[in-house]
């Protein structure tokens, strides 16, 4: 599985004043876009999309756990450190689920506010573990295990596009294992057993199996 990241930039920022009074700020719009092919040249087929919504919200946005970060991070993995908004909902509209993130008074929460109060154009970036082929048409569909690291980062609008997502991370290749994610450096382990004897493989690839459980 790799790490899929993707960039939308049409959100808009609302203001709602609670019960208690307090003001509470949020943004809102197109969080995933499906059955279409996006600038990273990838596709998701709006049923990959529906099941892994269907089983976000449950797990994530009912539990009050739906958290996203400010940047971009690299891993699945999230740091609460840098946790900026709590998503709220999901709903589906069209071939896309529109979104809507309570800003948090976090520490990089507060920074969010400070770039909307500062007009700072502001984006959304999925994070998500998934495999992916390639058609025949020429671009690459994502596959029916995909997972929702969350269902938006929050990232600023530098205007040049390829500045927004990394796309799959070309480099890294996870493994989920008993509910974690667990980065594999697929090219050490190709190197290693391409050195080895015939007779080491088996050895190799054991102690090889046993780095990454240790990871878990």
């Amino acid at each position: 599985m790799k790490l899929i990241k993707e960039h939308i930039e049409e959100v808009k920022y609302l203001t709602e004043t609670a019960e208690s009074g307090k003001k509470n700020m949020y943004i809102e719009g197109r969080f995933l876009v499906g059955d279409e092919v996006n600038r990273n040249n990838r596709m998701y087929k709006m049923d990959t999309l529906r099941q892994e919504v269907a089983r976000y919200t449950k797990d994530y946005i009912d539990t009050n756990r739906a958290l996203g970060e400010l940047g971009h991070p690299d891993t699945p993995s999230l740091n609460l450190e840098r946790v900026s908004h709590k998503i709220v909902s999901l709903v589906e509209d069209g071939n896309t689920f529109r979104g809507k993130a309570l800003i948090l008074e976090t520490p990089y929460g507060q920074i969010v506010k400070n770039f909307i109060d500062s007009g700072v154009n502001l984006g959304v970036s999925s994070r998500a573990m998934g495999s992916v082929v390639m058609t025949k048409e020429g671009y690459n569909l994502v596959q029916d295990d995909l997972r929702l690291a969350t269902a938006a980062d929050i990232v600023a609008d530098p205007s040049a596009p390829g500045a927004f997502v990394q796309g799959i991370m070309e480099n890294k290749e996870w493994l989920f294992v008993e509910g974690r994610f667990v980065e594999v450096d697929y090219d050490n382990a190709k190197r290693q057993i391409q050195q080895a004897s015939s007779r080491q493989i088996e050895e190799v690839a054991l102690k090889l199996f046993q780095n990454y459980l240790s990871k878990l």
